[in-house]
C-alpha cells in the first residue's frame, strides 16, 4: 500500500445575513429557509449517512455565527416546517395540473419534487429534531467535522475604523459559538476572506499602530484562517476574483504597512503548505484555496455545476416556482431549455466524484514527487454552492468524501489537524486583501457603497464613549447598552454593502443597513440620558425582540483599543 503523500479538507463556509423577520420573498428569511431546505439539511443527511455507513471522512465545516443563531431561533424553526410544508403541497397540486394537462414527464418532475421536500420535512423533525445546529455539534464531538467560527455578524474588518470593534466582532462570535458547540473554536474563516496586516495610521497629530488581524486571533486561541490563492501565491487575484476589474478605492484614510517584506520572503508561497502570520509566528496559520481544485468547481468553464445534465437554477415554473428543468448546453435560452432527468444527472454526479478524486489525488502526488514534501490542500467553498446553486452538488461532495476516505495517497483532515500535524517552518507578511473584485476591498467600499462607511465609523466611535461613560452599567441601562453593542454588529455585517455593489438586493440591503443605524443610534440616546423613561422601555422591548442574537453579549468588550504610539521602523505603503 502506497503511504499517503498530502492531506485534503473541504473547507465549507456557510453564511446567511441576519433576516429573522425581516421580509420574506425576494429578500429575506426565506433565504434561510431555503438554505436550509436545500443545503444544510441535505448536507446532513449526507454526512450522518457516511457515519452510519463507517466512512472514516474529515472536513471542515464555517458556521458564522449571526448563521447559527438563527438556525437556532425558535421562530426560524417554525417559520422554515411551513415553508417545506408548503412547498411539498405545491409540487402535489402540479402532479395534478400535470396529469390534467396529459404532461407525464412533468408529472414525475413534480412527484419527485413532492417526495423531496417531504423528505426534508421528516429529516428536519424526525432526524435532527429541528435542532440543525446540534446535528452539526454532533458531527464535531465524533470527530468527522471541524466547525470554524467567523466574526459575530461577518463584519468586513479590514475597514473598520476602531481595533474596539474588530475585537467586539471576533470575541462576540467565539463566546456564541462555545455556547452554541460547547467548545472553543480552533479555525476562523475571515468576513470575505479580507485580511489586513499590522499597520501605521495617522490619528489626529500621531502615528498609530493598529495590529494585524492574526494578533486578534491570537488573543481568541483561533490558530488558523483561510485566504484566497494570490494573498499567498502572489500575482493577478485568482478564484472568485478572477476576470473582475478593480475600481477606485474611494476616500480611505492613508495607511502604511508596517514593515517591508523581508528579502528572504519575496518569493512567493504555494497552497501546499501551512504559513505562520505576521504578528503572530508559532500562534496563527494560513491555508489558502487551492486554485485548480477550486477551479474545478468554481469555473464558468469548465466547472461540474455548469454539466448540462445539471438542473438549471434559474428557469422556475409560472405557478410553483419547482425548477423543473436542466441546464441543457451552452447558450440555450431560458425558453428552450429541456425538462430535468435526476437519473441522467446522477451518473454525471459519480462520473464528477471520480473525476476529482483523482484531481486531487494527482495534484497531492506532483507536489510530493517535485518537492518532496507532505503537501495540503484546502479546498474553500461558499456551502450555499451545494444544493442551492449546484443541486446536485451534495450529492457530490458525499461521494468525493467516501473516495477520498478510501485514498492509500490522501489523508482527509481538518484545518486544525493539518497545521498541528503539519507545522509550518516559514512566517509570511501577507498583504491586505480579500476573495473579491481585483483581491482588494473594492467590492465593500466604493462610489455605490462609500456613504455606508460614515456611519459605520460613526457608530463605532459612540459605542467606545459609552462604554467609556458607563463602565460597569446594570439593570435597564446595561439592557440598553447591550442591544446597542447587537445593533453595532449587525451595521457592520459585510453584506449590506456587498449586495448594494452587486445590485442583487440594493434596496433591501440600503434600507436594512440604514435600519439598524438608527435604531444603534437611538439606543445611544437613551443609553445617555439621566433617566429610562416608559417610552425608551417600550422601544428596548420591540427592538430587542426583533433583532435578538447573542444572548451573552457584553457591550464592554467594545472598550477603546487602539494601539500604541507607531515605533520608527521602516514603513512602505500598503496596497
Amino acid at each position: 500500500m502506497m503511504a499517503t503523500v498530502g492531506a485534503f479538507t473541504f473547507v465549507l463556509h456557510s453564511h446567511l445575513p441576519y433576516a429573522r423577520g425581516a421580509g420574506m420573498w425576494p429578500h429575506g428569511e426565506e433565504w434561510i429557509h431555503e438554505a436550509i431546505a436545500e443545503t444544510y439539511l441535505p448536507l446532513l443527511d449526507a454526512l450522518h449517512d457516511l457515519a452510519e455507513e463507517g466512512t472514516n471522512y474529515r472536513l471542515t465545516i464555517g458556521i458564522t455565527p449571526i448563521l447559527a443563531e438563527q438556525l437556532a431561533d425558535p421562530l426560524i424553526v417554525d417559520h422554515f416546517k411551513a415553508y417545506a410544508a408548503e412547498r411539498a403541497a405545491w409540487a402535489a397540486n402540479d402532479v395534478d395540473r400535470f396529469e390534467a394537462a396529459g404532461d407525464t414527464v412533468m408529472r414525475d418532475l413534480a412527484r419527485f419534487y413532492h417526495h423531496w421536500y417531504a423528505r426534508a420535512l421528516a429529516s428536519f423533525q424526525d432526524r435532527f429534531n429541528s435542532d440543525l445546529v446540534g446535528a452539526f455539534r454532533k458531527l464535531q464531538d465524533a470527530g468527522y467535522v471541524e466547525i470554524a467560527t467567523s466574526a459575530a455578524t461577518h463584519g468586513y474588518l479590514p475597514l473598520l475604523a476602531r481595533d474596539s470593534s474588530i475585537h467586539g466582532q471576533l470575541h462576540t462570535g467565539v463566546r456564541a459559538y462555545q455556547r452554541r458547540f460547547g467548545r472553543a473554536p480552533s479555525a476562523i474563516w475571515l468576513p470575505e476572506c479580507a485580511y489586513r496586516p499590522a499597520v501605521i495610521e495617522d490619528e489626529g497629530n500621531r502615528a498609530i499602530r493598529r495590529p494585524g488581524l492574526e494578533s486578534f486571533l491570537a488573543e481568541e486561541t483561533l490558530g488558523v484562517f483561510f485566504s484566497e490563492t494570490h494573498t499567498v501565491e502572489g500575482g493577478v487575484p485568482v478564484g472568485k476574483a478572477a476576470g473582475e476589474a478593480i475600481g477606485p478605492y474611494g476616500a480611505i484614510a492613508r495607511r502604511f504597512a508596517v514593515t517591508p517584506l523581508p528579502a528572504e520572503q519575496q518569493r512567493p508561497g504555494t497552497t501546499f503548505r501551512p504559513y505562520w502570520v505576521g504578528d503572530a509566528p508559532g500562534e496563527v496559520a494560513v491555508l489558502a484555496r487551492n486554485n485548480r481544485t477550486g477551479q474545478q468547481v468554481w469555473s464558468a468553464e469548465f466547472g461540474y455545476p455548469g454539466d448540462f445534465w445539471y438542473r438549471e437554477f434559474h428557469k422556475k415554473d409560472a405557478v410553483s416556482g419547482m425548477q423543473y428543468w436542466r441546464i441543457g448546453g451552452r447558450g440555450v435560452d431560458l425558453g428552450g431549455k429541456p425538462p430535468y432527468e435526476p437519473a441522467k444527472a446522477a451518473e454525471r454526479v459519480n462520473e464528477h466524484v471520480a473525476h476529482y478524486v483523482h484531481l486531487v489525488e494527482d495534484a497531492l502526488r506532483g507536489f510530493h514527487a517535485e518537492n518532496g514534501q507532505f503537501g495540503v490542500i484546502s479546498a474553500a467553498y461558499d456551502t450555499e454552492l451545494f444544493g442551492h446553486w449546484w443541486f446536485e452538488g451534495v450529492d457530490w461532495l458525499k461521494g468525493v468524501l467516501r473516495g477520498l476516505a478510501r485514498s492509500d495517497v490522501v489523508e482527509l483532515s481538518t484545518a486544525s489537524r493539518m497545521v498541528a500535524a503539519h507545522q509550518p517552518d516559514e512566517v509570511l507578511a501577507l498583504p491586505e486583501s480579500s476573495w473579491g473584485a481585483g483581491g482588494g476591498d473594492f467590492t465593500w467600499r466604493n462610489p455605490e457603497t462609500d456613504w455606508m462607511w460614515p456611519p459605520i465609523h460613526a457608530a463605532e466611535r459612540r459605542m467606545e464613549d459609552l462604554v467609556v461613560r458607563f463602565p460597569n452599567a446594570e439593570g435597564e441601562r446595561r439592557a440598553v447598552l447591550d442591544q446597542a453593542a447587537r445593533e453595532l454588529l449587525l451595521l457592520e455585517s459585510s453584506d449590506w454593502p456587498f449586495l448594494v455593489t452587486t445590485g442583487q438586493a440594493k434596496a433591501y440591503a440600503s434600507e436594512r443597513f440604514s435600519e439598524h443605524v438608527a435604531r444603534f443610534n437611538q439606543l445611544a440616546d437613551i443609553a445617555e440620558r439621566d433617566a429610562i423613561t416608559d417610552e425608551d422601555r417600550a422601544y428596548l422591548e420591540t427592538v430587542a425582540e426583533r433583532d435578538n442574537p447573542f444572548a451573552a453579549i457584553d457591550y464592554r468588550d467594545f472598550a477603546p483599543r487602539q494601539g500604541l504610539p507607531a515605533a520608527t521602523s521602516p514603513v512602505i505603503e500598503s496596497t
